[in-house]
């Protein structure tokens, strides 16, 4: 990405700065040289044409090429214009050219071209001493040396430009992508839970009704039953909406956070939650403290939901570049047995789908174990700085 873009109003001005600068140059020498050659006066009058219809052009943009042979071109009038008597007696013109020279060549142009500009002009001062050029030497030197720099600036500040666009591209893509996922994962969690109980319960309510015809009795056993399922069927549903609040890390303190929210889970579920965390206060860049505040949120939803636990540990500590997280119960534990990787799990096709996604995110070790009939236990390691 050009810092100053073909459509950049820089662009005009400088076109029709150069067709000021010819219109002097043409008006100057008709009126205190009138006796110049007529070859000269034809260069002069075919570059003042060219500057006019250059300059009404310019909004359209240039090519590369064109850019660099109207460089070229300038450069070799302005070289031609300070072998003149006009231009020697004349000096403030031919600086004036000179600096419209830099300007064009640091706006459009490489510092390449301009050190070329720079140095064939301080060239041609040397080679044809007497000239306008050459009274300019140390002029024209210091004023390349500046514009190189200038030009070496832009070209910093360009490729700048280009790795910051790019990086917003990429996180752009991954915004998208984590909203996709996101959505994704709210929409499996809603299908197996709410909508599955939803089902159940339109299923019974059908049952309730035919038994209420046949045996009361009966049919008011399973009401109860159905007011059992409708109590959890809130627990699950507050779940549900705690799991949809943002996170937010208060004072950078995760183990704080962490705490609160195994004693939220607590509350709601009934479970009771023992927490063993660090003391002093961690801080962690925000998204990665989400992320791990949402993966503990989501495997507690999960012994609440599936486990049928009666007590639950959390555990949290960070060591060195690496901050570990487990979590524990005694609950029914997965139908398959042992301990997996994350790379295990994915190629069986087992365990939580969200855990395992998210702690991708992280690029995190986990390590599944499943005891069924005895509960199961997830250890998170989080690589952090």
């Amino acid at each position: 990405m050009p810092l100053f873009p073909s459509n950049f109003s820089w662009g005009r001005y400088l076109g029709w700065a150069r067709a000021l600068l010819a219109a002097v140059a043409l008006a100057g020498t008709l009126i205190r040289f009138p006796e110049s050659a007529p070859l000269y006066y034809a260069i002069l009058i075919s570059y003042l044409v060219y500057s006019v219809v250059a300059a009404f052009r310019e909004p359209h943009g240039h090519g590369p090429m064109l850019a660099l042979l109207a460089l070229f071109g300038d450069t070799v009038f302005f070289l031609i214009m300070t072998t003149t008597r006009n231009a020697v007696q004349s000096l403030w013109l031919a600086s004036v050219f000179y600096l419209f020279l830099l300007a064009q060549a640091v706006a459009r142009h490489s510092p390449r071209e301009v050190a070329l500009v720079a140095f064939a002009s301080a060239f041609f001062g040397v080679l044809i001493p007497g000239t306008a050029v050459a009274m300019l030497e140390r002029t024209v030197i210091i004023g390349g040396v500046l514009g190189m720099a200038m030009a070496i600036s832009r070209k910093r500040l360009e490729t700048r430009i280009r790795t910051l666009t790019l990086e917003l591209e990429e996180a752009r893509s991954g915004a998208v992508k984590a909203l996709d996922a996101e959505r994704l994962r709210i929409a499996s969690d809603f299908h197996d839970g709410p909508l599955q109980n939803f089902i159940s319960l339109q299923m019974r309510l059908e049952i309730l009704r035919k038994l209420l015809e046949r045996d009361l009795a009966a049919g008011m056993e399973e009401l109860k039953q159905l007011q059992s399922i409708s109590q959890q069927q809130v627990r699950e549903l507050r779940a549900f909406l705690r799991g949809m609040r943002p996170l937010e890390v208060e004072g950078g303190n995760i183990f704080a956070q962490a705490r609160r929210t195994a004693e939220l889970f607590q509350k709601e579920s009934g479970i009771p939650v023992t927490f063993v965390g660090g003391t002093r206060p961690t801080a962690l860049p925000p998204e990665i403290a989400q992320e791990i505040l949402q993966m503990l949120r989501e495997a507690l939803h999960n012994v609440q939901k599936h486990a049928g636990a009666t007590r639950v540990a959390v555990a949290m500590e960070r060591n060195d570049q690496v901050l570990e997280m487990s979590v524990d119960d005694n609950g029914h534990g997965f139908s398959f047995v042992g301990t997996y990787s994350l790379e295990e799990l994915d190629l069986l096709k087992i365990g939580p789908a969200s855990l395992k996604r998210r702690a991708r995110t992280l690029n995190a070790d986990l390590m599944l174990d499943s005891r069924p009939g005895k509960g199961a236990g997830i250890k998170v390691r989080v690589p952090v700085q």
